[in-house]
């Protein structure tokens, strides 16, 4: 009986017994690959974002992150990423994001990479749509939860009233996924208590090393590309960045695929997805409100690491497009509360390097479909984008941070009250 009970459950015991130890071992597996790198700059990879390894790699190398959600993936010809490999821009976009990613994503994966991007650059496309009044959903912030960037965040993060607002905002939003310890030690930072011999001993020397090494294991698997994205469009962009010729493709891109549908997008995202509801969507947005939200404060928490690192960040404020927003009674007024809003927020601390683009909802074939940025849309960031990426090391920056933007008076004050704020 025990031989036969051996034969079927033996192998098993032995497989599990070899990786617990493989991923307790102090095993270092090398850097990754510049083909690696390359790959996973553009791949939008979930293992890559709540990863270590290959991002901390990628910003020592020439890649600078470029940070942001569901626009990232629409990888037209005129995208930042395709630009950059067709003129050999000295350094590349690294694109962190995707569907469902905001500011306490943003900002737990860019505190892992320590001091990796020390005095180095960045860029970040703000989407208004993330600043709803319920802020980011629990189950999208849950998906994309890093237990790896939290220990570090144990590890790393000194008492301030910034760490113990993400701590807060972590135990709130996570499921009960987190082991037990993880979990007490975020709750002792939320109190400002420091964590315990036991939960330093047990993070620093159990459960950090085991899941440095799953993401130096794994993180390299299944990672998408985008090459063919990329090939095809480095086939139709112009020998010279001339922008005149460049503006030219853009035109003729968005004219090929928009066709004549009433809101000037492209035609496969219209039929697919606004065509079948055309008619209950009139007027449907005109109780949207992006000034009041918990996103202000967690958009906050990405200020303070850019400004205790010394980053300078190129910020990029899209539109939306405006004849999507008549017809659906989405607000031009309340879409230039927040900008007034989020300008404030940059502004006053420090950070003026803002591509505003929250008027240019109008332009032809600015936009793909109905909030991200398309053909002439991403043009427009490109000719920002390149001399901001000339080089990696950031100029002198100054920031005067104030955690009056961590409040919930902040989190609530409306767009045209903001020089009242106190």
């Amino acid at each position: 009986m025990f031989k036969r009970l051996w034969q079927i459950f033996g192998p098993v015991l032995v497989a599990g017994l070899c990786l617990t130890a493989l991923l307790l071992s102090p095993l270092r597996l090398g850097r990754p690959s510049e083909k690696t790198l390359s790959t996973a700059a553009t791949s939008l990879s979930a293992n890559v974002l709540k990863g270590e390894a290959i991002k901390d790699a990628a910003f020592n190398d020439n890649y600078i992150p470029m940070i942001g959600s569901s626009e990232l993936s629409r990888m037209d010809a005129l995208h930042p990423s395709v630009m950059a490999n067709k003129y050999d821009w000295q350094n590349k976009p690294f694109l962190l994001g995707a569907p469902g990613t905001q500011s306490l994503t943003h900002f737990l994966s860019l505190q892992a990479t320590g001091n990796h991007l020390n005095g180095k650059k960045a860029v970040v496309v703000i989407s208004p749509q993330w600043f709803v009044p319920q802020g980011v959903k629990p189950e999208m912030f849950d998906f994309f939860y890093s237990p790896l960037q939290t220990s570090y965040f144990l590890i790393h993060a000194k008492d301030s009233e910034s760490t113990r607002y993400a701590a807060k905002r972590i135990l709130e939003l996570t499921s009960d996924t987190t082991n037990g310890v993880m979990r007490d030690a975020l709750k002792n930072k939320a109190l400002g208590i420091p964590l315990t011999e036991t939960q330093k001993v047990y993070i620093n020397n159990v459960k950090r090393p085991a899941l440095q090494h799953q993401d130096q294991l794994f993180s390299q698997l299944f990672i998408r590309g985008r090459e063919r994205e990329l090939r095809k469009g480095l086939k139709v962009l112009p020998k010279q960045p001339d922008n005149i010729q460049l503006d030219q493709v853009a035109t003729e891109l968005g004219q090929k695929v928009t066709g004549d549908n009433p809101f000037g997008i492209q035609n496969s995202f219209y039929k697919k997805r606004v065509k079948p509801n055309v008619g209950k969507l009139k007027g449907e947005q005109s109780h949207f409100n992006y000034e009041s939200s918990p996103e202000f404060a967690d958009f906050q928490l990405m200020l303070d690491y850019f400004a205790a690192h010394k980053v300078s960040v190129q910020f990029i404020i899209p539109p939306v497009n405006a004849r999507w927003a008549a017809y659906t009674g989405l607000s031009q007024a309340m879409l230039n509360r927040f900008d007034k809003k989020i300008q404030y927020q940059l502004r006053t601390q420090g950070f003026n390097n803002i591509v505003d683009m929250t008027n240019d909802g109008n332009e032809q074939f600015f936009m793909q479909d109905t909030i991200h940025l398309g053909w002439r849309g991403w043009l427009k960031v490109d000719q920002k984008l390149q001399p901001f990426m000339r080089t990696k090391k950031a100029k002198a920056v100054h920031y005067d941070m104030s955690n009056d933007f961590l409040s919930r008076d902040w989190q609530n004050v409306s767009g045209n009250n903001v020089h009242d704020f106190d």
